[in-house]
């Protein structure tokens, strides 16, 4: 599916406005910020940029359905990518993920200290980026990005839990990925409508519409991640089940009560690293017990949920279709 141009017309502004606040950090610091963005390969010489920027398209979109520029936006859109990069640098190294985004993982190239103090420093620049404004819509921002990082947190926390458990169940994996996942996109959907000062009305239903698709995109990210392409996730293949992550379709699968299940869940307590064959037989076992359609499903779901507050926000209705379009694309993506 071709890229909605609500993601791709602000990139540009979204980026200039990253750049220069990164120039805030430190050298050392901003030299891994400036890798894990995308900007600099790793001796600092400049590069393609990555990424999908997603958040910042939302938070540029958020100030619209409020009425206001795309500009009002922009700290929030500029804070809500930060802290994403700031959890992706932590998450690499909690997962020992050598890849990011088709080349090594910022803490392969800097060193573990270096990138944890990366993705500090991101998290707390993007709270001043809101707070120097000092304006009431600003505050409210603020807050509720510290809200939605708090929550992000401790969704990772429980994700990290559950590598220790045989019992996780479905409510508790979707309730993890409203955390880590949903709180910031629910953030980053209704941020520029704060910055806007906008009604409360339309900043609740934004931020529903985010909740709903950010659990849409964790299910697809959890589908990409068992069985998505390498060449376009930049993950090796059955990444999620070679790490014997707990992800939502293969929660669903070791909860069905199927012969299946029991079998993936023989292989996800096994010891050792699984070989090539026990990876596909486990990818196998979890479309047998039907983790993959519900999961497909479920998405589908959550994007009809999202959709509904859409039409009790009152927003007007083309700034509506593009958040419709952003959600589309979410599920329908393949990386």
């Amino acid at each position: 599916m071709t890229v909605p141009t609500s993601i791709t017309s602000g990139r540009a502004l979204v980026d200039r406005a990253m750049r220069a606040s990164a120039e805030r950090l430190d050298p050392w610091t901003r030299r891994v910020v400036a890798y894990h963005l995308g900007w600099t390969d790793e001796n600092g010489e400049p590069a393609a940029a990555g990424g999908k920027a997603l958040r910042p398209a939302l938070a540029l979109l958020s100030a619209r359905a409020a009425g206001a520029s795309e500009e009002t936006a922009l700290p929030g859109a500029v804070a809500v990518e930060f802290v994403h990069a700031f959890s992706l640098l932590h998450d690499d190294i909690m997962d020992g993920d050598r890849t990011r985004r088709h080349r090594p993982a910022a803490w392969t190239v800097f060193g573990p200290s270096a990138a944890i103090l990366g993705g500090d420093a991101l998290m707390a620049l993007s709270e001043n980026l809101l707070l120097e404004r000092r304006t009431r819509g600003a505050h409210w921002a603020a807050r509720a990005l510290t809200a939605a990082t708090q929550r992000l947190i401790a969704g990772q926390a429980l994700d990290i839990g559950f590598e220790q458990r045989d019992d996780v169940a479905l409510d508790e994996c979707l309730a993890m990925a409203a955390d880590k996942t949903g709180a910031l996109l629910a953030c980053a959907c209704s941020i520029g409508a704060m910055l806007a000062e906008g009604p409360a009305r339309l900043v609740t239903h934004l931020t529903g519409f985010g909740a709903e698709m950010g659990l849409a995109f964790q299910l697809v990210d959890d589908l990409l991640g068992i069985w998505g392409s390498p060449d376009a996730t930049g993950k090796p293949v059955l990444a999620d089940l070679r790490a014997r992550k707990k992800s939502l379709p293969v929660v669903y699968a070791l909860n069905a009560g199927r012969p299946e299940s029991r079998r993936l869940a023989a292989l996800y307590a096994a010891p050792g690293p699984p070989s090539g064959d026990a990876l596909r037989e486990m990818a196998r076992l979890v479309e047998a017990a039907g983790g993959r359609d519900w999961a497909s499903a479920e998405a589908d779901r959550r994007v009809a949920a999202a959709g509904r507050h859409l039409g009790d926000s009152g927003m007007d209705g083309a700034v509506a279709a593009e958040f419709r379009d952003i959600a589309l694309f979410v599920t329908s993506r393949d990386h």
